[in-house]
């Protein structure tokens, strides 16, 4: 069984494979093991990537999808690709052409589902944070209905599958549900969850509203030094963790990904390693007692990994809110 089999409705009408694979790639990670990781990412079974224009990793993601089409492994409508907005691009005249680079960049048609990667809006031009002379952020107000309006135009034009938002509070969430004239709600809103932060609330919200929670650094994090203060646990060597591994007779990432995909999350993760990306497919072979989801609830202690702190100070932070 791999993740072609579990896939979940969206509420547009198209389905998300529930296991999904991200292609951050941390700066010591040069650039060809991405495109040697998403090859063997497909080969394992994944059919489901989550990218960023952001991330200025999209052509060799794009590349290593292209040449699995060749090959003939799989066709370009078995794969679910995403893509994201980024900050400088708000602007409602703007939005289109960062999809239209990210197309570009990874050579496809069109994406399956085009999010907004942060609520915060940013000064357009060549960087991706724009600062003042005094290193200060150079936040814009541009109002997130307005973004989202332009969101709905890709979709209509055929270049985004589905859309959706990531880092959105629930009041940030709200602003665009109770949008006067709203023609698509988002179809997913993509957060940080993990056993550390398993977003409860945000997720009964989500449910809610038929709007599906994906998850990133699902696994704790990368530890990357840009953005993770290095001082903070690690979620895999969690004793009450590692003693349910050996319980299920599985890994600790193992159990935390299943914990995920039960309580109704789209879970995405990474590797670079072989072994691993394989390994991640098991997850579709076991299953947690009740009771063992419960215990694993128990886990949370609201801490997040990526604070945003490169937005420091933007008027429109998302994480000053309780959800």
């Amino acid at each position: 069984m791999n993740s072609v089999s579990l896939r979940v409705a969206l509420n547009d009408g198209h389905f998300i494979p529930a296991l999904g694979f991200g292609t951050t790639v941390p700066h010591e990670v040069p650039k060809d093991e991405v495109i040697k990781a998403t090859k063997i990412a497909i080969d394992t079974g994944f059919r489901h990537f989550d990218s960023a224009y952001l991330y200025e990793i999209e052509e060799e993601v794009g590349q290593a999808i292209r040449s699995k089409i060749e090959d003939g492994t799989v066709k370009r409508e078995d794969i679910f690709y995403t893509s994201k907005l980024w900050s400088t691009f708000h602007r409602p005249e703007l939005v289109r052409s960062c999809l239209e680079k990210t197309l570009k960049n990874a050579q496809l048609d069109y994406v399956d589902l085009y999010i907004i990667h942060f609520p915060m809006a940013l000064q357009p031009g060549d960087k991706s944070f724009p600062r003042d002379e005094h290193g200060n952020l150079l936040a814009e107000s541009v109002d997130l209905c307005d973004t989202w309006e332009a969101m709905e135009k890709c979709k209509d034009a055929g270049l985004a599958k589905s859309i959706g938002v990531s880092n959105f509070n629930r009041r940030q969430l709200e602003m665009i549900l109770n949008k006067p004239g709203l023609k698509y709600k988002p179809v997913c809103n993509q957060v940080e969850c993990h056993l550390y932060l398993n977003q409860s609330k945000m997720l009964d919200y989500c449910k809610s509203k038929d709007i599906i929670l994906v998850s990133y650094c699902t696994l704790g994090s990368s530890r990357d030094k840009i953005w993770v203060d290095q001082k903070s646990p690690v979620l895999l060597d969690d004793p009450v963790l590692c003693a349910m591994a050996k319980k299920y007779k599985q890994t600790p990432a193992l159990i935390a990904l299943r914990y995920q995909l039960q309580r109704g999350v789209v879970a995405l993760t990474r590797s670079f390693n072989e072994k691993r990306i394989k390994e991640f497919m098991q997850v579709f072979e076991f299953h947690l007692a009740s009771e063992d989801m419960k215990v694993l609830d128990g886990l949370n202690r609201n801490l997040r990994y990526n604070t945003a702190n490169y937005f420091e100070g933007h008027p429109d932070h998302p994480f000053t809110d309780e959800y």
